[in-house]
């Protein structure tokens, strides 16, 4: 009887667990998903790169998909992903044309709110730092 209690008991915390670990998920899925982002800040080893996206605009999808606009067309669909409990965010866009590789990698959120993501990875020794801004 105890050990059915105690299997109850973890079954139940595990649950909770999970469903908490669903909620942030849901919570970053709408506010990533519900409009246009833009990227304001770039920068790489220090230097401002910001204006080599400046044409750019990006529509992340509830299917882990994001469209890279130019001039309202899509110009490549590569794939994101969020991880709460870690603070990051991963893209990719393959084979993709200058400067959307830059954007490629795991990317450690140092801050965020409903319209905006501030984020850092270093690749080869260089730090990137990236704000996105929802339009």
């Amino acid at each position: 009887m105890k050990q059915i209690l105690l299997f109850a008991l973890l079954a139940g915390l595990f649950g909770c667990e999970k469903a908490e670990e669903n909620i942030q998920q849901n919570i970053i899925l709408e506010a990533m998903t519900s409009g246009y982002w833009k990227v304001s800040s770039y920068k790489m080893g220090g230097m401002d790169h910001t204006t080599d996206f400046t044409s750019y605009k990006f529509q992340f999808k509830t299917n882990y998909t994001v469209d890279a606009l130019r001039n309202a067309s899509v110009e490549k669909t590569g794939s994101w992903e969020a991880d709460p409990a870690a603070r990051t965010i991963t893209s990719t866009f393959s084979n993709a044309a200058d400067p959307l590789p830059l954007l490629n990698g795991t990317w450690t959120i140092t801050r965020n709110s409903w319209t905006y993501v501030e984020a850092k990875q270093t690749i080869s020794g260089t730090e990137h730092s990236l704000r996105l801004d929802k339009e």
